[in-house]
């Protein structure tokens, strides 16, 4: 899917320019609030230390408008959100689409086959904030559109994410060394948080006044690498179920063998139960079986620990998604706690100490059957008040969420969507950043018996 100005779902309303990164001079005058003439910004910016990129001027910067064409990607989305989920539309803007220097070509978007990719969008009506996020899980810089950039575009933010440097199945042949394909996440999200920020700048004639970083899964350990280790470049963020990554454990590597036992008949309910999975999340350890701890467990293991099992998943981890999906047998055994000194030194590059810099919330679901809430956001709230930061954290324990809200769908009398309940932290964390006003106290959110619960969260 080539970038191309020629015929697409919205030729006849859209105009569109390829920059290669020269610097471009600021809109004079443009303030937050104004509504700049459509198309301005996109003669007038650049991305500072793009390889490539892109603008386009589009009527409608929104997952609803953008859908089926090269502005987006509806494949990277599914199954993230629940249906019935009511999404804004109608936000005019520029959308810029690039990539930064790398030298892997995991990422096929666009056809560039080029790695480091990121979207910048460009409301018309600036609010004088920037969001900032990074893919979930192995997917790629448009993920989020239809759960982060539609919502926050239509508040007025400016948007930008980007793929992490390294996606797919495949992310962990990224790099030379145990755990550089992880530790290239933080590098590109801070490198885009500075890009985007100065391209803020050239485009609305003045910095962001407030940048915030947020994400879901592997976006929400960005958040909280972010903002523990940058938290110059950002006054908040919003933390929606991170991945733990610690030395000792827990971590993935600590948890997952369990559920490949489990999966093998090698370990039974209570060893669940001991590894962190909640008691009453048993109805969806069938499909976690099928779509994500085998899978999981091998190619996280082949980045920290490559030696293990060269067999499996080898150079790839598959070539058909039953191979790629599939288990290794020899996880089942897997042992974290007594790999070598040089595999915990690996992990221990990626991991968090909980000492935030910033205000930041945390979400999780009590339900998430991938990352078990007891061995993850349970332990770093426990690890930020060890940081004596429990006064720039609340932790927020949805009732009947888990970890992807599209299997509210097929369990909605046991399941709620996260989702609502995200935005509502956002605006709490808006609140308490640019106000003052305190968010509520640390709680678990209750699982309402009626209502709209795919749009609605009291928090």
């Amino acid at each position: 899917m080539r970038v191309r100005t020629g015929v697409t779902a919205l030729a006849a309303m859209l105009l569109a320019v390829t920059a290669t990164g020269a610097a471009a001079a600021p809109v004079p005058g443009s303030e937050a609030g104004a509504a700049p003439s459509h198309c301005a910004v996109r003669d007038r910016v650049s991305v500072p230390g793009a390889e490539f990129q892109t603008a386009a001027c589009l009527p409608d910067l929104t997952s609803t408008a953008l859908a089926g064409t090269q502005y987006t990607d509806s494949t990277d989305w599914s199954p993230l959100f629940a249906k019935g989920t009511e999404n804004p539309s109608g936000v005019p803007g520029v959308q810029i689409d690039g990539y930064f220097p790398d030298s892997s070509r995991l990422n096929a978007t666009h056809g560039w086959k080029h790695d480091a990719q990121f979207v910048i969008r460009l409301p018309d009506r600036w609010n004088g904030g920037l969001v900032v996020t990074g893919a979930p899980g192995t997917r790629k810089q448009y993920s989020l559109d239809p759960l982060i950039s539609d919502w926050v575009l239509a508040q007025g933010y400016a948007f930008a994410s980007t793929d992490k440097g390294n996606s797919g199945p495949d992310f962990y042949t990224d790099g030379t060394r145990p755990g550089d394909a992880v530790v290239e996440w933080n590098r590109r999200t801070t490198e885009l948080t500075r890009a985007a920020k100065k391209a803020v700048q050239r485009a609305y004639g003045h910095a962001p006044r407030r940048t915030y970083m947020t994400g879901t899964s592997n976006g929400g350990y960005l958040t909280r690498w972010q903002l523990e280790n940058h938290p110059e470049l950002y006054d908040g963020g919003v933390d929606w179920e991170g991945v733990l990554w610690t030395e000792r454990g827990p971590n993935l590597l600590t948890y997952l063998p369990t559920t490949v036992a489990y999966a093998a008949g090698g370990a039974g309910a209570d060893d669940m139960y001991e590894a962190g999975f909640a008691p009453g999340s048993e109805f969806l350890w069938p499909y976690h079986q099928t779509a994500y701890w085998g899978l999981t467990q091998k190619v996280y293991r082949a980045e920290f620990d490559p030696t293990y099992d060269t067999n499996c998943p080898g150079a790839s981890a598959g070539s058909t998604t039953a191979e790629i999906l599939a288990p290794c047998a020899s996880d089942a055994s897997y042992d974290y706690a007594e790999r070598p000194r040089s595999v915990h030194r690996a992990v221990e590059r990626v991991s968090l100490t909980g000492r935030i810099g910033k205000p930041m919330i945390t979400l999780q679901g009590s339900l998430d059957t991938l990352l078990p809430i007891a061995a993850d956001s349970d332990v770093y709230t426990r690890m930020i008040k060890d940081q004596h930061r429990a006064k720039m954290h609340r932790y927020y324990t949805i009732e009947g969420g888990t970890h992807v809200d599209g299997l509210y769908d097929s369990y909605p009398d046991r399941l709620r969507p996260i989702l609502p309940c995200y935005r509502s932290a956002f605006e709490a964390l808006t609140r308490w950043v640019e106000r003052g006003a305190l968010p509520p106290s640390s709680r678990t959110v209750p699982k309402p018996a009626s209502g709209d619960v795919v749009n609605s969260c009291v928090l």
